[in-house]
This record gives C-alpha cells, sequence and structure tokens, in this order.
C-alpha cells in the first residue's frame, strides 16, 4: 500500500522568517511539492483570522491547525465525507478541542489577579500596541488580535515569578505553552493531539497508510515534532533547539527559518534521489 506523506508545518520562525514574517525563501519548494500532491497543512499559534489570510497569500487549499492545537479546519468539500465530530462553520467543516478564550479570559482575571502586573494580554492590546511589540504591519496585527481558543501573553516579569503563574494557571486547568515571543494559556491541547486526530482523517477518507513529516523552531512545537514519524527542527536566530524526544534522531536545519525548511523539504522530497519512505536524514 502506498504510504501518503503529510507536512504539518508551523509558521511564524519556521515556514515564516522570524523578523520580517516572509516566505520568499520556501517557494520554489511549495510549488514542488504542490506538482507531487503532497500536502502542506499549517499547525499554528496563528488565530483563523490570520490563517484563512496566509492561506490565500501562500496559495494553501489545505486544512490548518490554528491557536496551538485548539482547532482544526477543513475547507468543506476537500474530502469526499464530513469528518466525524466536526461542526459546519461557513466555508468549514471544525474541529474543536478546547474551551473558548472567554473562559481563559475569566482565569485571568477572577483568579490569577496577583499577577496582573506582570504581563500584557492580547485582550488588553490595540492592533498598534502589538505592532511596536511584534513588527507586524498594522492589517496582520488587527488579525493577530481575533482569537478564539486562548490568550497570548507577553511576559514582562522575571523567570521565577513566571514559573509561578505557569504553576498557578496549571492548578487551575490551563495549560501553557510557550512560543517563540508569547506565553500561550489555553486548554490541554497541543500540537501533537491535533496533527494525530488530522492525520487519520487523511487515512480514513484516502484509505490509505500516512506519514507524518513535522517541522517547528520553538517549545510550542516540541509535542507535534515528538507526535511525528520525521521531526525536522528549524534553526531559530533566537534560542538554541529545544530538546525533543523522539526515537530517531530528528534532522535539523542548518539555516534559520523558511530557508531552512525549504533546505530539508528540499532534501527529502524534490531532490532526484530522495524517497518518502525516509526516516532520518542528516540536514
Amino acid at each position: 500500500m502506498t504510504t501518503r506523506p503529510l507536512i504539518f508545518t508551523d509558521m511564524d520562525g519556521t515556514l515564516l522568517d522570524h523578523f520580517d514574517y516572509s516566505f520568499s525563501s520556501a517557494i520554489d519548494v511549495i510549488e514542488g511539492l504542490n506538482e507531487k500532491k503532497i500536502p502542506i497543512i499549517p499547525n499554528t499559534s496563528k488565530t483563523f483570522a490570520e490563517m484563512e489570510k496566509f492561506q490565500q497569500t501562500i496559495g494553501f487549499n489545505s486544512p490548518f491547525i490554528s491557536e496551538n492545537g485548539a482547532v482544526i479546519y477543513i475547507p468543506i468539500g476537500y474530502f469526499d465525507n464530513q469528518p466525524i465530530d466536526t461542526i459546519t462553520q461557513g466555508y468549514y467543516w471544525v474541529k474543536e478541542f478546547c474551551q473558548q478564550r472567554s473562559h481563559w479570559l475569566s482565569l485571568l482575571t477572577l483568579e490569577a489577579i496577583e499577577f496582573a502586573g506582570d504581563y500584557i494580554g492580547f485582550s488588553s492590546l490595540s492592533a498598534e500596541e502589538l505592532c511596536e511589540l511584534t513588527d507586524l504591519a498594522p492589517d496582520k496585527a488587527a488579525l493577530a488580535l481575533v482569537r478564539h481558543y486562548s490568550e497570548p501573553l507577553l511576559w514582562t516579569s522575571d523567570e521565577p515569578r513566571k514559573q509561578a503563574f505557569i504553576e498557578h494557571m496549571k492548578s487551575l486547568g490551563a495549560n501553557m505553552l510557550q512560543g517563540g515571543r508569547f506565553l500561550h494559556v489555553g486548554g490541554h491541547t497541543d500540537k501533537g493531539l491535533a496533527m494525530d486526530w488530522l492525520a487519520q482523517v487523511y487515512a480514513n477518507q484516502y484509505q490509505t497508510c500516512v506519514q507524518t513529516i513535522a517541522l517547528g523552531d520553538s517549545g510550542n512545537d516540541s509535542a507535534m515534532l515528538e507526535a511525528a514519524d520525521i521531526a525536522i527542527q528549524i534553526k531559530s536566530p533566537t534560542h538554541t533547539f529545544p530538546q525533543i524526544h523522539t526515537s530517531s534522531q530528528p534532522i535539523q536545519s542548518s539555516h534559520y527559518g523558511p530557508k531552512g525548511w525549504a533546505e530539508c523539504l528540499q532534501a527529502l522530497f524534490l531532490n532526484c534521489n530522495s524517497s518518502t519512505s525516509l526516516t532520518h536524514k542528516e540536514a
């Protein structure tokens, strides 16, 4: 039976450059993968509004996983049959994995008031203020603020205080994920669980075996990388490769961001001697 490769990719710092959010270095490889009909599935902390815009910009028509595994959006008609346990919402079949954002904002306001001065939450920011923190363009900052399942925080206090906050929020039932810039408060979901669920949908819909290839650069990608058949760590200009635990040695790019993304997927799938059955390759 033919194995169908599925590429799950983080966005910021991985497919998108950490500083200017460009993906130009990856365009040729994206086109090559599209020609081979290998799905490229974003698995990101970004919002639905952000990802719908990026899907159009990059030219993806695949499902995407949003807000660190909290929800999956599948374009209606992408599969022949609507996957079970999904709802129809606009132009998408939607799979939810946790409570919505209002629940986490309530916990922060009512149950973690002692830490209120230690962070800046997205819910308190204007688009202009987010631009100053991230260098996002105003239109992109506005999209980033429209969240449905999680609340990102910019931590402004010291590390011991941060760890105390994380433990407190965990005691209230929250899951805490550190991304490239922001600490995310949300439910007990992660990119790995969402990836596994969607990979099984592909396997069921196409009646075939699938192989998951995951690419990420930061700590909030660890669950996805550890759950993947092939884990690819993308070099970051701001931190070292996070430690992950996988059955085989992860691939690590020698280039940063989208250039490293393209480097690794070119070697795996587009070089003449590449093979989709590879389990490990030094990059």
